[in-house]
């Protein structure tokens, strides 16, 4: 390599780093809402959950409670595995 490529190589690292150092403070998370999210919450304290489709919005304990009541079926002996679902991309 020239001397011009190691230049540009440790400029553009140095650059990336800088970058991260400064603006790490701005996407981090302070610490009351971490320590929040690492709490359980009751299941009574979330909001109505919008879950469309005529159905309109519904309290997460009633959708807890039918998940419950009717839990997903295991897959069926000798049946396809189901269709791996992407979102975005070709």
């Amino acid at each position: 390599m020239d001397r011009s490529s190691l230049i540009f190589c440790t400029g553009s690292l140095v650059a990336c780093l800088g970058a991260a150092w400064l603006f790490f403070p701005l996407a981090a998370l302070d610490p009351e809402t971490v320590a929040m999210a690492q709490t359980p919450q009751p299941a009574e304290t979330l909001p109505m959950i919008d879950v469309g489709q005529g159905f309109g919005e519904l309290p997460a304990v009633e959708l807890i409670g039918y998940y419950v009541e009717n839990p997903p079926a295991p897959p069926a002996a000798g049946a396809a595995p189901e269709p791996v679902i992407r979102f975005g991309g070709c």
